[in-house]
């Protein structure tokens, strides 16, 4: 689809904090030349200060293919940094994984690709800045499920002169098939899942990232920014734990830890991403990015390394009836010592990680994190807000609604697949942030399909940081199915009853930009007007500011 001057526009004006120009990156994402060969476009990611990943494929190949390469500091090529030669093969998949090093600090490349006279599309990229950068731009995606709709909030990103980097939070692809979460949606967009089923082998796993490596929208944001990825869930399958997971039958498909493993595979193959250092399996994927000496960011891993099962209130159904059960279910499961999200090799790299990070006087210490931190409880509804829901018993969500309203002047966790459902292992990793002297944690976070303006506190109630939720790219918020009123109702009543969430929305599409200078950040949720046309225009839905009073964060 053509781009419209009027979104260029619009976009210019969503805040006053932008930081790049308006350079051509529209028109480097989106030209293709001859480069049919090249149909998955070109990535790159995982930057150091002096190195980045480049990504593509040969979509053309089966077997082997050998081609060029080039890095310059210009769009045109006439500046040539790096040059030299690939090769890929049919046991990666045809992908292309270079890491380029010997670049310079903070400073902007641009790549691409040739294959038997076939060019790549040209890609920006940059390094991690030495120093002391005055101002640095992240936008912060997640939960980009294809069927439900036009990867819009990409092409707003790629197109977003504020960005300087892309962290994606996780569920970057979905497993499920026309059956499953979004099929409706997918038949009704024309944008159903390939294959059609399940992703359960390693070429279901390779197929469906093929899919949405192949939307042009996420060719647009990839060919712009470098990406900074962690996982969640749905990159393999929907809650995975240490030894199985929610959306995974072993008697239909398999031994669960091959099944992880070749999704895996597939994650590494087809994303911008370092391989695994030395003594490290896939699994144990965390990073330390240091943005000169105004920021840090560390990654978690809190799927497959360490996860204890997760619980499900339907499994207390009965024991939850009464107030002595539900006292029971607090002290006894919920609140039980030993239950664990972060494995202890990662609790080490993130304490000295945050001990470097304090050493050096950095403003801002990041925490991608997959999964909402802050303590949020169900909605204690009363008869008449349920009335206002218009749910009678024909409605898909009458009976969790009822079993709900039911829970809330319990006040339990509204999600108890993050932290609020490992209370024990939020507070282990509070305890290994004080250890390591940081009190002042930034949380970024995905999965909710909501916007979140969070702050944070220790079971001593004492502050330990602020935490932002990103919507959805794509997936809807967890109330969509009530309509905007009863959504937006809600959302309210979730900040109303807890006090950790000062602000949260589920009803736009979107992403958060985060703007960091040396004493202050700036936040802002952009959102897209729908996912359901490809004509669409972004919306600025709320915009605030953090700032620094002594060892702790505040909005202002």
């Amino acid at each position: 689809m053509p781009y419209r001057i009027s979104r260029r526009k619009a976009l210019a004006g969503l805040s006053a904090t932008a930081a790049l120009p308006l350079v051509g990156c529209a028109g480097f994402a989106r030209q293709s030349g001859n480069s049919s060969a090249f149909a998955h476009g070109v990535a790159s990611g995982d930057p150091d200060e002096r190195s980045v990943v480049l990504w593509t494929r040969i979509s053309t190949e089966r077997r082997t293919a050998t081609g060029k390469w080039i890095v310059t500091e210009d769009a045109e090529h006439r500046r040539v940094v790096k040059r030299g030669a690939f090769s890929t093969d049919r046991s990666r998949d045809m992908t292309v994984k270079l890491v380029v090093d010997g670049l310079e600090p903070g400073k902007t490349y641009y790549y691409s690709f040739k294959y038997k006279g076939q060019n790549s599309p040209v890609g920006r990229t940059r390094t991690l800045p030495t120093g002391s950068p005055g101002k640095l731009g992240i936008a912060l995606a997640s939960c980009s499920n294809y069927p439900f709709g036009y990867f819009n909030a990409y092409e707003t990103i790629a197109l977003d002169p504020g960005v300087d980097f892309v962290v994606h939070l996780g569920d970057y692809i979905y497993e499920y098939g026309p059956d499953g979460y979004g099929g409706q949606s997918g038949v009704a967009l024309g944008r159903e899942h390939r294959p059609r089923r399940e992703t359960v082998t390693l070429k279901d796993y390779r197929q469906r990232h093929a899919q949405y490596k192949a939307d042009p929208q996420s060719q647009m944001m990839h060919a712009a920014h470098p990406l900074i990825a962690i996982w969640d869930d749905h990159e393999s399958t929907d809650n995975p734990w240490r030894e199985g997971a929610n959306n995974h039958q072993q008697e239909t498909e398999g031994d669960w830890v091959s099944r992880r493993e070749r999704s895996l595979q597939a994650y590494f193959e087809w994303m911008p991403l370092r391989e695994p250092a030395a003594g490290m399996d896939r699994a144990q994927y965390w990073r330390h990015y240091q943005f000169g000496d105004l920021a840090s960011l560390v990654t978690l891993e809190t799927r497959h390394t360490a996860r204890d099962e997760q619980f499900d209130y339907e499994q207390f159904r009965e024991l939850l009836q009464t107030g002595e059960g539900i006292a029971e279910f607090l002290q006894q499961h919920l609140n039980a010592p030993g239950r664990h999200l972060l494995a202890p090799e990662m609790e080490a790299f993130l304490e000295t990680a945050l001990r470097e990070s304090v050493t050096a006087g950095q403003p801002w210490r990041i925490i991608g994190n997959q999964v909402p931190m802050a303590r949020s409880y169900i909605p204690a509804l009363t008869d008449e807000q349920f009335a206002q829901l218009a749910l009678d018993e024909s409605h898909p969500l009458y009976d969790e609604a009822r079993t709900f309203s039911a829970l809330g002047p319990a006040r339990l966790p509204l999600f108890l697949d993050a932290w609020d459902g490992y209370p024990w292992a939020r507070e282990r990793f509070y305890q290994l942030c004080r250890n390591a002297g940081a009190r002042d944690l930034l949380v970024v976070t995905g999965d909710s399909h909501a916007f979140w303006q969070n702050q944070l506190f220790d079971e001593a109630d004492k502050p330990m940081g602020l935490e932002l939720g990103t919507t959805g790219i794509t997936s809807p918020g967890a109330f969509a199915s009530l309509g905007d009123a009863g959504a937006a109702m809600m959302d309210g009543l979730i900040a109303a009853g807890s006090p950790e969430v000062l602000w949260t929305e589920g009803l736009t599409r979107g992403y958060v930009r985060l703007t960091l200078a040396p004493t202050e950040a700036t936040v802002d949720y952009v959102g897209v007007s729908t996912v359901k046309e490809r004509d669409y225009k972004p919306v600025n839905v709320r915009q605030t500011r953090i700032l620094r009073e002594g060892a702790q964060l505040r909005y202002a």
